[in-house]
Parts: structure tokens; C-alpha cells; sequence
């Protein structure tokens, strides 16, 4: 997990100023509305809403990008699309296992694409349940270390979050990763609250039991691969069983 999260860390500082802002804005206004479908538009009782609601503010959506889709998730206003989620298995250059979620209105046109982005790329779809026994279901927040007028350490995250359910803090360089039971993922995030810790996102993740370590060639062509699935509108998450060391990354970053 720590290296797709590093890689989607730097990943989330470029899409802010780059062109694929838009894109990202979109999959981010879909959450929403599903989260607000799903669980009513009240942010005080749809914690799902809230994390969706956040992570769109993190990412600069306009607020009134936002209340739209609340209120079209909701029903108070129409125009909400019928999204299923969908999840794809496969693997990745270098024998990766890949969970690929979508969530779309046209399941045909995201299978194929889907397959299409996997085929061209290295990759290849597999059968359900043959990548998703690797991958358990947890609790991710992410902590940026510089925050507005301090810098947090990783005593104060796991001061604040142990008790509330944290199983693990992980260093990922200029954030931290929070680790806990997918049903403690409202605790530990609002413990970080009270304690005065802002969060980049929190999210209910796929985590790997166990990883496999890439070189530079395995990463660039895995890195290729991924660009190329969160470039397609259906692809809203994808989780995959690697690691990259610090020296890999900052060779691929440079």
C-alpha cells in the first residue's frame, strides 16, 4: 500500500495544477452523489458523504459543484445518473495484482474500456476472486506532516488515533498513513479532528496482505498502466499488491 500511496500522493500535488483536473472534478462529483444516494443528503448522518464531501474540498471542487450533486444524489434536484459500482481483478507488468473499482452508468462501455487500457498496457483481466483474497478491506487516512502552523509527527498521530482503532501508522515521507478496521474509519478520523490534525482523505481502502517489490523498469511500466486506467471516466479506484523503495520513486519522479 505505502508505495501507491506515495505514488498517489505526488499524483494528487499534479492533478491540481495539471489538465487532468477536470477529470479528476468529475469522478470526485460522483462520489458524492452516490455517497448522497446512497445514505441521503444529511452530511451530520452519511459519514460516507462527509469523507466524499471532504476529499472534493481537498482537491478545490467548487462548493457549488458540490451542493449540486448533493442535492442530485438526494433527489432535491434532477438530473442523478444510476451509477453501479463495479470491481475488475486482474494483474499488472511484473505479476502485480490489480483491483480495478469503477463506478458507471453503462456497465458494457467500462468493461471494455477497462479491458482494452489492461490488454495495450501489460496487463490482463482475471476471473472474480482470484486477485481479491490478497487485498482485505481497511481504513485509510491520510495526514499531511506539514500542516498550518506545525509540523505533526508520528507520536502525534498514533497519540491521537491508537485509541480510536488505528492498527497501524506508516511513514510515507511528507504524509502519514493510518491503517485501521474499515469500521473504524469515522473514529479515527474524528479523533484526528479533536486532537487538531487535518487529514488529506479518508477513505475505505483495499489493502494488500502482501506486496511485491518493484525495480524502475516494473515501476514505470506499472505507473504507465495506472495513468492510463484513472484516465478512463468509469475508473474510480485502483489497488494494487506493490512497493517501491524511496530510490525508485525519486528516480521516477525526476
Amino acid at each position: 500500500m505505502s508505495g501507491h500511496s506515495k505514488w498517489a500522493t505526488t499524483k494528487h500535488k499534479k492533478a491540481i495544477v495539471d489538465a487532468k483536473r477536470g477529470k479528476m472534478f468529475a469522478k470526485l462529483i460522483k462520489n458524492i452523489e452516490v455517497a448522497a444516494r446512497m445514505g441521503g443528503g444529511d452530511v451530520s448522518g452519511n459519514p460516507t458523504l462527509y469523507d466524499a464531501i471532504q476529499k472534493a474540498k481537498k482537491s478545490s471542487v467548487p462548493n457549488d459543484n458540490i451542493d449540486r450533486a448533493v442535492k442530485r444524489g438526494s433527489g432535491a434536484e434532477a438530473g442523478g445518473a444510476d451509477y453501479t459500482t463495479i470491481m475488475y481483478e486482474g494483474y499488472g507488468p511484473a505479476g502485480v495484482a490489480m483491483l480495478i473499482e469503477c463506478l458507471t452508468d453503462n456497465k458494457n462501455r467500462a468493461a471494455m474500456e477497462v479491458r482494452t487500457a489492461m490488454s495495450r498496457n501489460g496487463g490482463s483481466l482475471a476471473d472474480p476472486g482470484s486477485v481479491s483474497f490478497l487485498f482485505n478491506r481497511k481504513g485509510v487516512v491520510v495526514v499531511p506532516t506539514e500542516q498550518e502552523g506545525r509540523t505533526v509527527t508520528e507520536d502525534d498521530v498514533l497519540e491521537a488515533t491508537l485509541e480510536a482503532g488505528a492498527d497501524a501508522v506508516n511513514d510515507l515521507g511528507e504524509s502519514f498513513e493510518v491503517v485501521s478496521e474499515a469500521t473504524d474509519l469515522v473514529a479515527v478520523r474524528t479523533a484526528l479532528q479533536a486532537a487538531g490534525i487535518d487529514y488529506d482523505s479518508a477513505d475505505a481502502s483495499f489493502v494488500p496482505d502482501m506486496q511485491v517489490q518493484l525495480d524502475g523498469d516494473g515501476a514505470g511500466k506499472l505507473f504507465r498502466l495506472i495513468d492510463v486506467l484513472e484516465d478512463l471516466d468509469d475508473v474510480q479506484n485502483i489497488y494494487a499488491n506493490y512497493d517501491v523503495s524511496d530510490e525508485v520513486m525519486e528516480s521516477l519522479d525526476a
